[in-house]
């Protein structure tokens, strides 16, 4: 009779204070027959904490590519495996992602143990829109690299969400500034930490910040996204162009005030806005 694979648990584990971890991790990390860790010395300080005593693996960026095809020969003969990273959820900019996608082409079974995020936390404590937002992680070290890819990004209407450390965060807020202007940005630094700190403004005016004070810990950024132009002539899907009603009711569900909306349109079709604020009433 062949054996039934095992189930790879992906399990958060706390970005700071150990009240986070979940009674659901817990015991599954008692259960499992192994961890598969990003760092053991870490991890093992966690287990110790929670009277946990699961035997542990070292899976981290240096060896995924050998130790990834063991864990997964593991899970199809049967056992059940969790693997944590240092903090926060795993395959969120580390790689537990590269597992799970060997972990689906083998046909294992994958459960999520949901717990703390530090791009999540930071996020909806923000006060920056959360509609629609786009998680961009450590940006790439390679200037060239960098500078393209935020480049790409400088039109998003989304929220951006990055992570940064604490000896390149200025680097990093100048950098943004330059390719995104002044956009409204929150520095999220020592989440769930005994010296968590907001620190909202500008890119501009937390990269001054953080020139007259010594940035310290871990950094999440949430920057705002780019606001719509309002000098864009609005069109159909056909390439027709809206009635000055619909044009101005599109404008407003992009979050723009109607005062505005109003003098946007009749700026873009050189119509009075008295003109434009007549049709909105009709």
């Amino acid at each position: 009779m062949l054996e039934e694979p095992g189930v790879l648990y992906l399990c958060a584990t706390p970005i700071g204070n150990l009240e986070d971890m979940t009674y659901r991790a817990v015991r599954v990390l008692s259960e499992v027959e192994l961890i598969a860790a990003e760092d053991t010395r870490h991890t093992r300080k966690l287990l110790s904490h929670f009277d946990i005593h699961t035997r542990l693996l070292s899976y981290h960026e240096h060896n995924k590519v050998t130790r990834g095809p063991e864990i997964i020969a593991k899970l199809v003969a049967g056992q059940d495996i969790a693997v944590v990273s240092d903090a926060g959820l795993p395959g969120i900019s580390d790689p537990g992602s590269d597992l799970v996608a060997l972990a689906v082409e083998a046909g294992i079974k994958v459960i999520p143990l949901p717990g703390a995020n530090a791009a999540l936390s930071a996020l909806v404590a923000s006060g920056v829109d959360t509609t629609l937002f786009t998680f961009l992680g450590f940006l790439p070290k390679n200037k060239k690299k960098r500078r393209e890819l935020l480049a790409s990004f400088s039109a998003t209407p989304y929220t951006m969400v990055f992570y940064e450390s604490p000896h390149r965060i200025k680097q990093t807020l100048t950098e943004l500034n330059g390719v995104f202007g002044e956009r409204p940005a929150v520095a999220a630094r020592e989440l769930t930490k005994k010296f968590e700190e907001f620190v909202r403004g500008t890119l501009g005016s937390l990269a001054d910040h953080f020139t007259q004070n010594d940035p310290r810990g871990e950094f999440t950024l949430i920057v705002g996204g780019q606001k719509a132009d309002l000098s864009t002539e609005i069109v159909t899907d056909g390439q027709e162009q809206l009635s000055i009603e619909d044009a101005v009711l599109t404008l407003m569900e992009t979050g723009v005030a109607k005062k505005d909306a109003i003098k946007a349109i009749a700026k873009q079709r050189n119509l009075p806005k008295r003109e434009v604020y007549q049709a909105t009433l009709e």
